[in-house]
C-alpha cells in the first residue's frame, strides 16, 4: 500500500467477508464499527482490531471492552 492512497481505501472491509466471520471464542455474530476500525463481540465483550482492511481475529490482540 502506498501513502497516498485515500484513508477510505485502506479503511474499507469487504461486507462479504464481514458476513462471514463470527467470534473465535464464542462463534458469535460481531459488529462493525468502522469508526474504531474494529470487529465487535458483545458476548465475548471484545474488539477485534482491523489493520489494513484486515480483521485480526485473535483473542490475545483483542480489546477488552468496558461495562
Amino acid at each position: 500500500m502506498t501513502d497516498d492512497a485515500p484513508p477510505e481505501t485502506a479503511r474499507r472491509v469487504d461486507p462479504k467477508l464481514l458476513e462471514l466471520l463470527v467470534c473465535p471464542l464464542t462463534k458469535g455474530p460481531l459488529a462493525y464499527d468502522a469508526a474504531a476500525q474494529e470487529l465487535v463481540s458483545r458476548q465475548a465483550k471484545l474488539a477485534y482490531p482491523i489493520r489494513d482492511g484486515i480483521p485480526i481475529m485473535l483473542p490475545e490482540e483483542a480489546r477488552p471492552l468496558g461495562d
